[in-house]
């Protein structure tokens, strides 16, 4: 049975994601910085007859977090098929529309370092996989040509904090997919849309089951799938692409 861990697993698009492939027979860590809700999203899961599914705790801020989530998944197996770095936050914007200086560090240390730290910790395991897949979850807010488009549809949306973390995801996922060019790990972003979760309000145009459905696509592709790529079905995309 084929491994996927996923960050902020236990609401919104990481569940649904986890609920798509569980069904699609993997074994899903559900990992969750707390452990009650992990531990409530498992049993959502187990009412819809998924069994291949469990809750690991982990902080993407939090490196002995991370390094105790190795150390558990471990336990069960000494690879990983999939890593979805999900988990990200939104960051709070000051009445002006002003952000801090020190909520663009804590913005940054999830969406960023997190998944990092992250991917460094679970990639050993990932390289002992036949055929391992990194997704990062972005946003097209990161996409720089877009942002720069006045009349693009979300072009009113520059957080100093979130749009710019974004960019540096992006960033980093190009060069993490260079780095592991020689080897069989292909590493992707993910654009999963505006979609209707506890992260907007629930103000989205789509569904958590409709991104899902595109982030397990990216969790699954075959050998001859694309890496290195900002793979998008979203307004501003074009063939399945986002521009950088």
């Amino acid at each position: 049975m084929k491994r996927v861990l996923i960050t902020g697993a236990n609401q919104g698009i990481g569940l649904a994601t986890a609920k798509h492939l569980a069904h699609q027979g993997y074994y899903v860590y559900l990992a969750c910085r707390n452990l009650d809700a992990g531990a409530f999203a498992v049993e959502t899961l187990k009412a819809e007859g998924i069994e291949n599914a469990s809750c690991v705790l982990l902080d993407v801020t939090d490196q002995a977090s991370i390094d105790l989530a190795v150390e558990e998944v471990l336990k069960h197996s000494n690879s990983l098929d999939a890593l979805i770095n999900n988990a990200g936050i939104l960051g709070n914007v000051n009445s002006d529309g002003s952000v801090s200086i020190e909520e663009i560090k804590r913005v940054f240390e999830t969406n960023v370092f997190g998944v990092i730290s992250v991917t460094r910790a679970f990639l050993p395991l990932l390289l002992q996989s036949e055929a391992p897949r990194i997704v990062h979850i972005s946003s097209g807010l990161g996409s720089l040509t877009n942002q720069s488009d006045p009349d693009w549809l979300f072009a009113q949306y520059k957080s100093e904090a979130y749009f710019p973390s974004k960019t540096a995801l992006n960033a980093y996922c190009v060069a993490l997919a260079a780095k592991l060019k020689s080897t069989r790990c292909k590493v992707n972003l993910v654009d999963p849309g505006f979609v209707k979760t506890a992260f907007n309000g629930f103000q989205g145009l789509h569904d958590p089951a409709k991104a899902a459905k595109f982030i397990s696509y990216a969790a699954t592709l075959p050998e001859d799938g694309p890496t290195g790529c900002f793979l998008s079905e979203s307004e501003g995309s074009s063939n399945g692409i986002m521009p950088w």
